[in-house]
């Protein structure tokens, strides 16, 4: 078995207004290589919501690639590139900042106007030193588009990677297997991550014993990347994802949205971004 290190709870942060429930980076673990950051953000939209004011406003990335995962409700993304697409419940937004690139991430016009449950998990994927500097792209993912294996009533939504003989459709820069995981109580089952992978496992609700250890809603357990089999039993309906990959192991240094491999890229992306240099976004709405 995959041998565990740490199960974490997650803790609230203020993001400009609008707190999310962050597992990563917590408690003196800056990464799980690849992995930088975990953000759940979950609420209710008032009715007759200015989907204009609402969300997150235009901000630049430079260095890796921020992933949302859909879990209710939708996002309106929106890019210096020109993109604007809305994803919505069971969908994934995959984008690679590249050299640099400026989004916005808004809820959806019906979803402002008629009101409704809201909830994404974010998460940041480093990208390779020989990566950071490519040209940014943009890969909207819709739940149609997304590959289910069943185990039992669980069904596992696979977002990247091969995983029981079907593979996900995000382009990854690095070798990784991200998943979805919807379990009913009573579900037993078992699967092989590659053992060389670095592994987590948040729960965005229910009770899980995954390899013999509980894990309840809003904690995360990561794994030594020694041993292949996680074993799952679900205590109760339970919603959680798996994030794995290979290690990249290079130097890390971040800045707010900038992640880079020294101080030097760091200043760099923060003149860059200053000149405009990483694109600019007036939203048409």
């Amino acid at each position: 078995m995959k041998k565990i290190v740490k199960v974490i709870k997650a803790k609230p942060v203020d993001m400009g207004g609008i707190v999310m429930k962050q597992p990563l980076p917590v408690d003196g673990i800056e990464q799980i290589d690849p992995f930088l950051l975990i953000q759940h953000g979950s609420g209710s939209l008032a009715p007759n919501t200015d989907h204009r004011k609402a969300g997150v406003g235009p901000h630049p990335h430079r260095g890796f690639s921020p992933v949302t995962f859909v879990f209710k409700g939708s996002i309106h993304h929106r890019d210096s590139m020109n993109h604007s697409t809305l994803v919505t419940e069971g969908g994934t937004q995959w984008m690679h900042a590249g050299k640099g690139i400026t989004h916005s991430e808004r809820p959806g016009k019906e979803l402002a106007q008629t009101g409704g449950e809201s909830e994404i998990v974010q998460f940041w994927v480093n990208s390779p030193a020989a990566k950071k500097m490519d040209t940014p792209f943009y890969q909207p993912i819709s739940k149609e588009d997304t590959p289910i294996v069943k185990k039992g009533n669980t069904e596992i939504a696979i977002v990247a990677g091969e995983f029981e003989g079907k593979k996900g459709p995000a382009n990854t820069l690095t070798p990784q297997i991200l998943l979805r995981l919807t379990s009913q109580k009573g579900d037993n089952f078992s699967f092989e991550i590659p053992e060389h992978f670095n592994c987590l496992i948040y729960l965005l609700d229910g009770y899980l014993e995954i390899n013999g250890q509980e894990v309840n809603a809003e904690e995360m357990l990561y794994f030594e990347n020694q041993g292949k089999h996680i074993v799952i039993n679900a205590r109760k309906n339970t919603r959680a994802m798996l994030l794995s990959g290979e290690p990249i192991n290079e130097p890390l240094a971040s800045y707010g949205p900038f992640v880079m491999n020294s101080q030097t890229e760091i200043m760099e992306a923060l003149r860059d971004s200053k000149q405009g240099k990483m694109g600019i976004l007036i939203e048409n709405f």
